[in-house]
Parts: structure tokens; sequence; C-alpha cells
């Protein structure tokens, strides 16, 4: 009996077992914390090693992307996937058991038939991209659809995208952008390559209506589409003062894509101000708006002869006098004298550097010299020739003085003495059309020919826009007259010129669905106008020609 209670203490009770239970645990965390230092350390230069600046791209998105997330913090990131392409169309063999097969492949290339749950893949969060045919790494466009971009997400773009050398365009569609973040996206652009030329905003209502910044002076974006936008007047305006000012001009973008906006008549006429002189857009869409008659003869005034404001007048008259003052300065004398100190300041550099550069200082004044004479090997006889062709007699009398210039014999000639000058001849020719080719993309608008009727100065209509999407708007029979005007002078002023490289006006214009009907005389009239001149129709009217018979 006494034994019963000492075997009753020696056993251990349920609590002391967990409290020494609990004693072990903590003796050997407490040995674990001793050891903790030392890892500790090695972990830190882990995370100082990961910083995000530190990291240099190698061209791949999908890794650098993943990378700069990683080391940003950014768990649940995007992934970056190819864009699934439309497959082909099956054959007429094929069963209609593998039609479903096919449709929802199209849905997405990756997601497995089999299980329910991949083919939520499509519609998770993804960064779509579209490779280069023969580098299967290099990315060529981008798509994001339909989740929101936040500055963390544009702040490691800023870092991925320079990285990719061959990228051409970026689509962004529904992705919640605020003008804040909109901001951040420009200044992300000039980073990128110069090959990014294309990039549409779709269904990014902003309220404050600032696309007109990817539209400044100093942007390379070439294609821009704002569609579903909810582009007011107001967003219009801003736009046609991107376009266009008395001072500058837009001279880098080529389409503009406005369709599926709130554009009215008052935002219509903001866009045909700014068209008066932009030389450069080639490409417009207005289709579903809400433009009407009073728009429709604004936009439709510029593609003819309009009368220059006053303004537009002064500005004229102020550039006419910069350019005279500039022919002025110069004059033969000045640029005689002019090249003389340049000779004196350029340091010798040898035989074949001073060719050069006595090349270079009178390419435009050995055209007939270097035709007309047969140089001696070792001396080449440059004959002056005023810039103006109205005073060649002038310079006779100073020819002896400045006509010849001796140059150091490079290699010898074998017999024919006139290919050296008809190659250089050649050259000189091919340099300068390039310089008139600059000349004549860097002329203003208001420099060009003029013609003044009662007192009044009128400039020849914009002559460069191609394309005029109007599709479903509210134009009436009063707005088409004013673009039959438009047609037919464009159309007589093209007939003369149809063997010339300059602008032809429009190739195609689109004016269906509006208010009036479809087969009243003056759109069948337009659609006859137009039809020799939409390059689409002459190209299938010539396949479908018969062939000649032999």
């Amino acid at each position: 009996m006494s034994s019963e209670p000492g075997t009753a203490t020696r056993t251990p009770r349920p609590g002391t077992q967990k409290s020494s239970g609990a004693t072990t645990k903590k003796g050997e965390r407490g040995a674990k914390e001793k050891s903790a230092p030392a890892a500790v350390q090695p972990l830190m230069a882990e995370e100082e090693s990961k910083n995000p600046e530190e990291y240099q791209c190698t061209g791949v998105l999908e890794a650098d992307f993943a990378e700069l997330c990683a080391r940003s913090g950014y768990t649940d990131f995007p992934k970056v996937v190819t864009r699934p392409r439309p497959h082909p169309i099956s054959d007429s063999s094929a069963s209609t058991s593998e039609k479903p097969t096919l449709e929802d492949q199209r849905l997405s290339a990756s997601c497995s038939l089999n299980s329910l749950e991949s083919k939520y893949v499509f519609f998770r969060p993804t960064i779509q991209v579209e490779l280069e045919q023969d580098d299967g790494k290099a990315v060529k466009e981008i798509y994001i659809r339909g989740w929101k971009v936040e500055d963390r997400i544009l702040g490691i773009f800023s870092n991925c995208l320079p990285a990719l050398s061959q990228l051409q365009a970026i689509n962004l569609w529904k992705v919640g952008l605020t003008d804040d973040t909109l901001s951040t996206f420009i200044a992300l652009l000039p980073l990128c390559s110069p090959t990014l030329r294309k990039v549409s905003l779709e269904g990014n209502p902003l309220p404050k209506q600032s696309y007109h910044k990817l539209m400044a002076m100093d942007s390379t974006i070439a294609h821009l589409s704002l569609r579903n936008n909810n582009i007011n007047d107001y967003g219009a305006q801003l736009l046609g003062q991107a376009l266009s000012t008395l001072h500058g001009s837009n001279r880098t973008l080529v389409s503009l894509n406005l369709a599926f906006n709130f554009i009215g008549d008052k935002g219509a006429g903001h866009l045909a101000d700014g068209l008066r002189l932009n030389r450069s857009l080639l490409w417009l869409s207005l289709a579903h708006n809400r433009i009407q008659d009073k728009g429709a003869l604004k936009l439709a005034e510029v593609l003819r002869p309009f009368e220059l404001k006053h303004p537009e007048v002064v500005e004229r008259r102020r550039l006419l006098l910069e350019k005279a003052s500039q022919e002025r300065s110069r004059s033969p004398t000045s640029s005689r004298q002019a090249e003389a100190k340049m000779e004196r300041e350029k340091p010798q550099m040898g035989g074949i550097s001073s060719v050069a550069l006595v090349e270079k200082m009178q390419s435009m004044k050995t055209l007939k010299g270097l035709a007309k004479k047969k140089e001696k090997p070792g001396e080449v006889v440059k004959k002056e020739k005023s810039p103006t062709q109205g005073t060649p007699k002038k310079e006779d009398t100073t020819k002896p003085g400045k006509g010849k210039v001796t140059i150091p014999e490079q290699k010898p000639s074998r017999g024919k003495g006139t290919k050296p000058g008809s190659k250089e001849k050649r050259s000189i020719l091919l340099e300068s059309e390039q310089l008139v080719a600059e000349a004549t993309e860097m002329i203003n608008p208001l420099l060009e020919p003029m013609e003044h009727r009662d007192g009044k100065v009128f400039m020849p209509g914009n002559k460069v826009l191609l394309y005029l999407n109007l599709l479903r708007n509210r134009i009436t029979e009063v707005g088409l007259e004013g673009f039959l005007a438009a047609v037919r002078y464009q159309a007589q002023l093209s007939k003369p010129r149809s063997a010339s490289k300059g602008p032809v006006g429009l190739l195609w214009l689109s004016l269906a669905k509006n208010c009036f009907d479809s087969q009243c005389p003056m759109h069948i009239m337009i659609q006859e106008l137009m039809l020799p001149k939409d390059p689409i129709k002459v190209k299938l009217k010539d396949e479908e020609a018969p062939p000649f018979s032999t």
C-alpha cells in the first residue's frame, strides 16, 4: 500500500511532460538563435545584391521582368506569355466533333481542355508579347489587356523595356490609366528603342484628357490609337493644337485613330485647325463620333484652298522677311569670305583631308565646271558659280583669283581622265538631291506659293492627308456638299500631276452610315471621283482584268 503512493509520485504528470517538452524546444531554439547571426550576414548580403537598380537586363523580357519583380518584392506579378495566334481554318473534310476544340484553342493556346480551372488562365493578368520570326526571343509588340497597370509596373518597365532593341509597338487596352500614370508612361517612351513607333491606348478614359502629351514636338510616335476614350470637344481641341499651331507642328505622327469617342462639331473644327499647317499626318479616323454638318464643313474646307487668318498672314510676312535676310547673308561675297576664314582656321590634316574639305566647300559650285573641262593629273579647275542663277556674269570677274585649287594626286590615272569627274558629279548630284529633299521636308506651309484674290491670301489645301474616315456620324447632305467640292478640286489638281511625286490629296474617304441616303447623287459622285484614286480598288481592277491575248 505504501508503494502505490510512491509510484504515483514518481510517475510524471501530463503537465510536467509538456513543460519539459517546452523546455527542450526552448533549448533547441536558443541553440539555433546562437548560430543564427552567422547565417544572417550572407542573407543580408544576398538582399543587398538583389537591388533592382543593379540588375542588368539581358533583352529577354520574360526573364528580365520576373527578376526585376522579385528584386522589387513583387510576388504576385503577371507572367510574360506569347500572344496566341489564330489557328488556320480547318478543312472541309474535318469532322464536326473537332470544331469545339478549335474554338477553345482560339481562346487560349496554353489552356488544357481537360481541366476546368485551366480555362481561367486566359482571364488572368498577363503580358502578351509578339516575337520576331527570325529571332525567337526578340519582342516586337507588347499587349496588356484588362488589368490595371500601376506605377510599380511602369517602374519595372522603365528598366526592362529599354533593353528590347526591336520593340515596335505597345498596346494598352483597358488598363485603368490615370493622368499621372500616363505622364509616367510618356516619360518611359524616350528610354525605349528608336524602333518603337506605335502606341495604342484604347479604353482608357482620362479626366483631364491629357492625350495630347503623346504628340509633343519631340515625340517619336508615328502611329497613335485613342479609340473609345470618351474624348470630347475639349480633348479634341488639345489634340488639334498638338497637330499644329502658328509657331510649330508635329512632324512625326503619321496616323491618328479617334474613333468611338464623343467629338462634336467644335472638336472637329479644332482638328481641322490642326490640319491647316500640319504636313505629316496621312491617316485620320473620326468614325463613330458626333460630328454634324458644321464640323464636316470645317474638315472639308481644309482640303481645298482656304483663306489665311490675320495671325497667319502676319506670321507669313515675318517668315518671308526672315528668309530674305538669310538669302542676303548668303550672297557670293560673304560666302567666299566665310570659306576663306574656314580655310585659315581649319588645321592641315594631309592631302586626303584637304581634298575632302575643298570638295565639301565647293560641291555646289562645280556642277558645270566638272562637266565642261578636263582636269590635268594633280590639278582640278573649279569654276565658281553663284548660288542664284540670276547673277552668273558677276562671278566671271573673280574667277581667275580663286578659280584653281591644287590637290595632291592620290592615284595615277590610266589615260581616262573623265571617269573621276563623272563619278564626282554623280556624288554631288546625290548630295544635292538629299539636301533638296531635307529642305522640302522642313518648309513651313506658310511659305508655300499662295494665291491672292480680292486682297485676300489663299493657301493651297492640305494635300498630304490621304485617308479620312467619317463613318457613322451625323452628317447630312449639307456637309456632303462641302466634301464634294473638295474632292472635285483635288481630282482636277491631280490630273496634270499624275506622274509627279508630290502629294496628291485624299485616296480614301468614307462617309457611309451618316444622315443621308447612300444612293443620293452627291454621295455617288464622290465615290466615282474617288474610285480612280483608291489604290486598293485600282489593284483589284487590274487583277481582274483579262490578260492580253497573243
